[in-house]
């Protein structure tokens, strides 16, 4: 029976948390309450919301930037990606020896996660549409943003599997090498074209919190700790 009231009150109010953009008190008549504003609900205005659809910006072309080749002893398998949440950092197995590495950035606190994904489609400066959670947490984002250098997917984006995570570029060379992310994975925009480029679809990508430790000590004596790196090739118009 309180499931079915709750239901009922869901349907009829809505949720705080839904598509609606706002959430509606109950009604209120001759009836005061701090909680819902006072009298009535007549004066409560729907919550801002972003635009339908916003535009990304210019599309310049992009070159590739060519990683470094580092000893990389493992199992992975050879085509596969490999990330280290910890080291901030991505290789493309070319070998059972060597990977090509690339910094990249990861998930914030909250946001980082562990696991097999495979690579299921490539997108050239994708469109953007930000979940709904995230537009709610702030309004002024749009439904859609379109490709462009002002969209935070950078150049070229691969998507995992049919999560919401995707290895994509940045326009903000600056956030590489930190906690930045709501989980997935930035890449300068030269670093991401140069990866699509070597990388099929269906490739298996294997995130962990960390390499195992001898994994990691040869990595190590091999890479300079991270820093923010800044992509210093201009981009040059289409």
């Amino acid at each position: 029976m309180m499931l079915a009231t709750a239901g009922a009150a869901h349907a009829q109010w809505g949720s705080p948390y839904g598509r609606g953009g706002y959430y509606q008190g109950p009604p209120s008549q001759g009836f005061f309450s701090p909680f819902w504003g006072g009298w009535g609900d007549d004066d409560y205005r729907p919550r801002a919301r972003g635009p339908a659809v916003r535009s990304g910006g210019d599309r310049p072309a992009i070159e590739a930037l060519q990683p470094h080749t580092i000893a990389f002893p493992s199992s992975y398998p050879v085509g596969s990606i490999v990330i280290d949440s910890k080291g901030r950092q991505l290789f493309l197995v070319t070998s059972a020896t060597e990977a090509l590495h690339y910094p990249i950035s990861v998930g914030r606190e909250g946001f980082a996660w562990a696991g097999t994904q495979t690579i299921s489609r490539k997108a050239e400066w994708p469109d953007w549409h930000p979940p709904e959670e995230m537009r709610y947490r702030d309004w002024r984002l749009p439904e859609k943003m379109t490709g462009g250098i002002k969209n935070p997917l950078g150049a070229m984006a691969l998507y995992l599997g049919n999560s919401l995570y995707r290895i994509h570029g940045t326009n903000d060379p600056n956030s590489i090498g930190r906690a930045a992310s709501s989980g997935c994975f930035r890449m300068l925009n030269g670093h991401i074209v140069d990866l699509a480029s070597r990388v099929d679809i269906g490739a298996t990508v294997t995130v962990v919190h960390r390499l195992p430790a001898e994994l990691e000590k040869v990595v190590a004596e091999q890479v300079a700790p991270l820093k923010p790196v800044v992509d210093t090739k201009r981009a040059r118009r289409s």
